[in-house]
């Protein structure tokens, strides 16, 4: 049979080409129980779709929120995107369920292991070996952990930790004071988080990782926190796009993520959000292990795909309002602060193009909010723009497009 075979397919790690998945996807939807929409978000982690796969099992899960098989795959899954706290919790409802389950218990010392609680996941390997010798998964986290030496004996002490912590927390920017026994820490869109300091080091102390490594994870969490960030890195990398800028934010952005843009401009990162524009800070970059390279590509491919439409519009007496007929005055405008950045995109570029003609472009990069342009070779609307002033947050200055290439008007020597 034809289903049981892509089933197969699926179980054996194997890639559903898009009939396959097709297939399997109508008769989970058909069928409507566990086992086959289970095995579509099996199918779509097979092609490393894990984002997409996580939030096939969050509705399975929602609708058997007591069966073994759905909360073991949601927990395996929600791991991969480092999402530890999901994992745990749904392995741990798993395991309420199946107390001696060697795949459960197998899943939840890989999720220990991953966040350097060394101890835990050797004594819960230890347990499953001692039921199953030959069980291959435990056999080859227990070499991973063999290899990782002695577990770390050696408690470092509070003070210690502190000072590490708040090291740590400095480095990446973290706005933070330490305030007798507590820990406040500035949160993106207003308010103050109070941490316990004593609370802190006791989860340091029951996780058994060294002080580094404990550091290390307790100050990504609260960067997340503090910045409203996702956890994961695969969920962080997701939603972060690249933001133009000029010279002179570079003193009021210290500690971010940063790059050398086009003519004297900055590119810096931002992670989408709907209420503020979020910089990414070297020490998030630092603590999900990502190289400044890897965030850039991965920024520029999220922007790409987010496309935003050309639109004709009219500036009357300094007034801008859209316009129902091309004026030959156009703009880019989703609004989300990134609308420079997509003059530098492959799709924003085509899509000029084919809406207003070939370029060389005259742009106005003075608004956040929205980029205008024209054909360099329009006069009338050229000199509207030239006559703009640039905003606060905007950028100042001549701009023109040619090609994939973003110049400052007053270095080309054709004018």
């Amino acid at each position: 049979m034809e289903l049981d075979r892509i089933q197969k397919k699926v179980e054996a790690g194997a890639r559903l080409d898009a009939t396959e998945f097709a297939t399997l996807e109508r008769a989970a939807r058909e069928e409507g129980g566990p086992a086959l929409r289970t095995a579509v978000a099996q199918a779509l982690i097979n092609a490393d779709e894990v984002i997409e796969a996580v939030r096939v099992l969050e509705t399975v899960r929602r609708d058997f929120p007591t069966n073994l098989h759905v909360l073991l795959a949601f927990g395996r899954a929600a791991a991969s995107l480092e999402r530890w706290s999901d994992a745990e919790r749904a392995l741990r409802q798993a395991l309420e369920l199946q107390p001696e389950d060697p795949e459960v218990l197998t899943a939840l010392a890989l999720v220990a292991l991953r966040q350097g609680a060394r101890s835990r996941a050797r004594a819960l390997i230890d347990d499953v070996l001692s039921r199953d010798p030959f069980h291959g998964e435990a056999q080859l986290i227990a070499a991973e952990l063999k290899e990782g030496g002695a577990p770390f004996e050696l408690k470092a002490s509070r003070d210690d930790f502190v000072s590490a912590l708040l090291d740590q927390l400095k480095r990446q920017s973290t706005p933070h004071l330490l305030q007798k026994q507590q820990l406040l820490v500035r949160l993106s869109r207003k308010g103050i988080a109070r941490l316990d300091v004593d609370a802190l080091y006791q989860d340091f102390l029951d996780s058994g990782r060294a002080l580094s490594e404990g550091v290390r994870f307790v100050t990504k969490e609260i960067a997340e926190r503090a910045l409203a960030m996702p956890g994961g890195k695969l969920q962080f990398l997701s939603r972060v796009l690249p933001v133009l800028r000029d010279s002179s934010f570079l003193e009021r952005a210290e500690g971010t993520v940063r790059r050398e843009g086009p003519a004297g401009l900055w590119v810096f990162y931002a992670v989408e959000d709907p209420e503020a524009v979020l910089y990414v800070p070297q020490g998030l970059l630092d603590a999900h292990r990502v190289t400044a390279e890897q965030l850039d590509a991965v920024a520029w491919k999220n922007l790409d795909a987010r496309p935003a439409e050309v639109r004709a519009i009219a500036l009357e007496q300094g007034a801008l309002r859209l316009s129902t007929t091309p004026t030959g005055l156009w703009c880019i405008a989703h609004g989300d602060g990134h609308d420079g950045a997509r003059l530098l995109t492959a799709s924003h570029q085509a899509a000029m193009e084919r809406t207003v003609g070939p370029g060389p472009f005259r742009v106005y990069l003075g608004l956040r909010e929205l980029v205008l342009f024209c054909r360099l070779s329009d006069p009338l609307n050229a000199a509207k723009l030239e006559g703009l002033d640039a905003a606060r947050d905007g950028i100042a200055g001549g701009w023109r497009l040619e090609g994939d290439k973003l110049l400052r008007l007053d270095d080309w020597a054709g004018l």
